[in-house]
């Protein structure tokens, strides 16, 4: 199928999106939210096998991949709402089964209880409802790494030289483990860390995902989970940096929300087991409804 690429306008700024399908079909689309803060759609790329039965559409969020880069901007959670919000307004995007993986999960349930309506189902992928957990459970993954790798991290993160190629090379183990554990190189990947925006993470998160100091920092939707009414599926790898315990908040506190664990994979079973995670996902929104 064609895909089509254009442009929608955020606060004076570009926000780049691709679409395969037909966006005036009865179908309902899927909408997905990559990862980061700062990331861009590349991993996504899979996906699209799903444009057989409904639209699919991506999109790079502000600040990263082929959308415009502002610097004179204060980044926060609120900027990119707003930002999806506007690219669902321009789009004519009324009714979407929405995923969101990682960072875009988080804003996933952001908009979710926003009060954004037309939300048929809502897929959330190796993403979390509480950060203070999330540092807790990586830095056990971090501290997990061979002794060697971890004496590196923290000599640099005692040091604050997180710029230093050095800790960037030390951290490669604890992605290799629980970021993707495909063969390599992988071309989505690859985009992906072209069009990447360190500086937006840094902004959002922190310097690493054990130590968030950015925007995001104290972001908890715990206490509304209850809140979240749209058919809602849980996914992970079970090597993922979403560990047992992160994903138990989103499904004991989301109503009705079910879980999948992908067994051979780690943060990115789009990549890692493709066939499997279109079947589940396909099914799942198929059953929440077109």
């Amino acid at each position: 199928m064609r895909a089509h690429e254009g442009y929608v306008d955020f606060r004076g700024w570009r926000t780049w999106y691709r679409f395969v399908g037909d966006l005036n079909s009865a179908v309902t689309p899927l909408l997905a939210l990559h990862g980061g803060p700062g990331s861009t759609h590349n991993y996504f790329a899979p996906l699209e096998g799903l444009a057989r039965e409904r639209p699919v559409v991506l999109y790079d969020q502000i600040g990263c991949g082929k959308s415009d880069r502002p610097q004179d901007i204060e980044w926060s959670v609120d900027v990119f709402r707003e930002e999806l919000a506007a690219l669902r307004d321009q789009l004519g995007l009324e009714r979407i089964h929405l995923l969101g993986t990682s960072w875009g999960g988080m804003l996933a349930q952001q908009h979710v209880l926003s009060g954004a309506a037309g939300i048929v189902s809502l897929t959330l992928s190796s993403t979390l409802a509480n950060l203070a957990l999330w540092n807790e459970e990586q830095l056990k993954l971090r501290n997990a790494l061979p002794p060697e790798v971890v004496a590196v991290l923290d000599r640099h993160e005692q040091a604050g030289t997180y710029d230093d190629p050095e800790y960037a090379q030390a951290l490669e183990p604890y992605f290799d483990r629980h970021f993707y554990r495909g063969p390599q190189p992988r071309a989505e990947l690859v985009a992906m860390d072209a069009g990447r925006a360190p500086d937006v993470y840094r902004a959002m998160q922190g310097p690493n995902e054990w130590t968030t100091t950015g925007a995001l920092k104290g972001w908890d939707t715990r206490d509304r989970l209850h809140e979240i009414d749209a058919p809602t599926l849980v996914l992970r790898g079970r090597y993922d940096m979403c560990t047992e315990p992160i994903a138990a908040e989103l499904v004991t506190g989301i109503n009705g929300a079910r879980e999948v664990v992908f067994e051979n994979s780690s943060h990115t079973p789009v990549l890692e087991e493709t066939d499997r995670y279109l079947e589940v996902v396909g099914a799942f929104m198929r059953e929440a409804g077109d």
